[in-house]
């Protein structure tokens, strides 16, 4: 049986019941604490959204503290898409759990990343039988890009943002990722922001928050 995850969550700002769901992936050594103050940030553009930000499964075992979706002692592209792929049904598991508790359907879905968050939702939007409405990936990388066309069975819209100066994960690996997705006919945008490392910029946040909103509208 698949482990379960769990992490803080942030009611719609409206106080009415959610009509979206978006669920926030930290990066490696982190927790989902890490990334729900982002909830603040687009709560005016999605009023009705819940913000669930759940922990990764495992200890980071790079670091004294934190967690991570899967282990990045092999910087290989196999083994990091086996983590990728170990990791998938219990992400999945979770966010069944989370849709069937707000009542909401898929479509009403966005998934969040932030670097190794990003590689996780990317693994997995696009492999969800029905689809979810829209995944949002910072400073991180498609993995097995080149078998998407193949595996893909959701056409989800993305948005890639990512810094020119990211010391951990070159802006490079955005442009390519876009160029994949491309190929594998999947709706794709990507930014890149002056000036910034390793990190989520102010410019970052807010055309993320502006796709999400325009993604999620009408459902």
């Amino acid at each position: 049986m698949a482990a379960r995850i769990t992490g803080p969550e942030r009611p719609p700002r409206s106080g009415r019941p959610a009509q979206q769901l978006v669920v926030l992936l930290h990066g490696l050594g982190a927790d989902g604490n890490d990334l729900l103050g982002l909830a603040d940030h687009w709560a005016q553009e999605l009023p009705h959204a819940h913000f669930a930000a759940p922990n990764g499964p495992e200890p980071c075992d790079m670091a004294p503290m934190g967690r991570q979706w899967f282990s990045l002692n092999a910087r290989d592209q196999a083994s990091m898409l086996a983590g990728a792929k170990k990791v998938a049904p219990i992400v999945n598991i979770y966010l069944d759990e989370k849709l069937a508790a707000l009542k909401l359907n898929p479509r009403a879905l966005a998934l969040v990343g932030f670097s190794q968050g990003t590689m996780t939702s990317l693994y997995v939007a696009y492999r969800r039988p029905g689809g979810i409405g829209a995944v949002l990936g910072y400073s991180g990388m498609l993995l097995g890009g080149e078998r998407l066309k193949d595996e893909a069975v959701a056409r989800v819209p993305t948005f890639l943002i990512h810094g020119d100066e990211d010391e951990l994960i070159p802006y490079e690996a955005t442009l390519q990722a876009a160029q994949e997705l491309g190929g594998a006919e999947i709706p794709t945008q990507w930014h890149i922001s002056q000036g910034v490392g390793h990190g989520i910029a102010p410019d970052g946040l807010q055309f993320g928050g502006r796709f999400l909103a325009e993604a999620l509208a009408g459902v």
